[in-house]
């Protein structure tokens, strides 16, 4: 088991899951782990919990006894700057699109490997500590992050960060990391729809539609709020294309 990380008391999980044996069960492993962690049953005892005391990741089953996992993860998203790490049986592609586009940043499915859930927490933990949800000062200077005007974007595979050329940090969830990754391979080119629902894989349904320009308005969204422009046109009718140099550290 791995040894119990420095400060103990800011690393706080709430794990939220009405099957009572596989709850005590979660929460015994993340507490061996090093985690602080507390294990509820229903959304009425996570509100209860969330509104008493600071928690900084939460595990969200979805099917839960008296409101949907999903509003739960919304919830978060909108009011808090929790991570969010769905857990659950469904494993259909429909559901993990469900689950991303509600503000789960990890989604594992049913039955997990705990090793693969304490990886998980501590990846996101790990991303918590570089600063808030959308913005920081930058602490790696050694990084060589350009701060001037017309300087680059950098694009960190560690944390999947985005920095922009005025050095403010942008947090990115999977899919919008793979959605810069992509573009960016394709250098300045129009990309389509199409080609981008099959490299992150979407399927071709209207309901992945959605959840991609959902993804792609929120990923504008955090850029916007922090003065960056964001750096991807959309070609209306053809695609999009990524017209900022990006720098892959």
């Amino acid at each position: 088991m791995n040894q119990e990380p420095e400060n103990v008391e800011a690393r706080r999980v709430l794990v939220v899951e009405d099957d009572v044996w596989f709850r005590k069960s979660l929460v015994r492993y993340l507490e061996l782990s090093g985690y602080r962690t507390t294990g509820v049953g229903s959304a009425l005892d996570f509100y209860h919990e969330i509104a008493s005391n600071e928690y900084q990741i939460a595990l969200l089953d979805i099917g839960l006894p008296d409101q949907s996992g999903h509003v739960l993860s919304q919830y978060l998203r909108n009011n808090t700057g929790m991570r969010v790490i769905m857990l659950t049986g469904h494993s259909a592609l429909e559901d993990k699109l469900e689950g991303y586009s509600s503000g789960a940043d990890a989604y594992l499915v049913k039955p997990v490997d705990f090793r693969e859930l304490v990886a998980t927490v501590a990846n996101l933990f790990s991303r918590l500590e570089t600063g808030p949800l959308l913005q920081q000062e930058v602490p790696y200077a050694e990084k060589m992050i350009l701060t001037q005007e017309g300087s680059p974007w950098v694009l960190d595979s560690n944390g999947w960060v985005l920095t922009t050329p005025q050095g403010v940090v942008i947090e990115l969830m999977a899919k919008e990391y793979e959605f810069i990754v992509f573009l960016d391979s394709r250098k300045k080119q129009i990309v389509t729809r199409q080609d981008i629902r099959n490299a992150l894989d979407y399927p071709a349904t209207q309901q992945a539609n959605h959840a991609l320009d959902s993804m792609i308005y929120r990923l504008r969204k955090k850029i916007e709020q922090v003065g960056g422009e964001f750096p991807v046109k959309n070609a209306h009718g053809a695609g999009y294309s990524i017209f900022a140099d990006i720098i892959h550290i």
